[in-house]
């Protein structure tokens, strides 16, 4: 009789552990990364959240076939895999969209690459394209070199980072352009990436620049903001 209890109890105890299993970090961890992943809709940069979110499922998902007997979570897992994948398709269909669509009728993309010497020629301050793009509509992505205004802005720099202007200093001038906006389009500073569409100007003997010290080759003039 005691060896049946005893029997009867090991049998339990063993029914209990295979019936307790942990659940997986991995797999909440690739659940939260789904949610996370809204946000790359903001922002194509951001898709690298709904892309780790998937690793981190299947991960998640290999773990879990290999310690079945200990780990739970595989519907998190793919529920996270699931809402990352649909996320990142989203994202990255909407980032196409707006890429193909952001540039106004007429006007030519252009980036500050395009706008920077040859390799090379010392002795060449400017690229001979610019030449070719001087009276030309254009459309250029850049960022606001911080001067004394703050709103109601008309003129200003657009330089291609604001690495440098967060530590005070000066963008070369290949990466400079003067934008003034058509009336009454005026514009409130912010740090953020701005899209600008005007009409292109090289001036090979330069003016001095609106708010950064030194000068300034290239400018946009009737400028909209997109």
């Amino acid at each position: 009789m005691c060896a049946n209890v005893q029997f009867t109890q090991a049998i339990d105890a063993e029914v209990h552990a295979q019936e307790y299993r942990a659940l997986s970090a991995a797999a909440m961890t690739c659940l939260f990364l789904a949610l996370l992943s809204v946000f790359s809709l903001l922002s194509i940069y951001l898709l690298a959240i709904p892309v780790l979110g998937i690793l981190v499922g299947v991960y998640a998902l290999m773990q879990i076939k290999q310690r079945s007997a200990e780990l739970t979570g595989r519907g998190f897992a793919i529920a996270g895999i699931t809402v990352s994948c649909v996320l990142f398709v989203l994202s990255l269909s909407y980032a196409a969209y707006v890429y193909a669509t952001e540039v106004p009728e007429g006007y030519q993309r252009i980036d500050y690459s395009q706008l920077q010497p040859e390799e090379g020629q010392i002795d060449q301050l400017v690229p001979p394209l610019t030449e070719e793009l001087n009276g030309e509509q254009v459309f250029i992505k850049g960022y606001i070199f911080p001067g004394p205004q703050t709103q109601g802005i008309k003129t200003f720099l657009l330089v291609r980072d604001n690495g440098d202007c967060c530590f005070g200093g000066n963008p070369k001038l290949t990466d400079r352009i003067q934008v003034t906006l058509a009336d009454p389009e005026r514009l409130k500073f912010s740090k953020h990436l701005h899209k600008v569409a005007g009409k292109f100007r090289l001036e090979k003997k330069p003016g001095e620049a609106i708010d950064a010290n030194g000068s300034v080759y290239y400018y946009l003039d009737d400028g909209h903001l997109r």
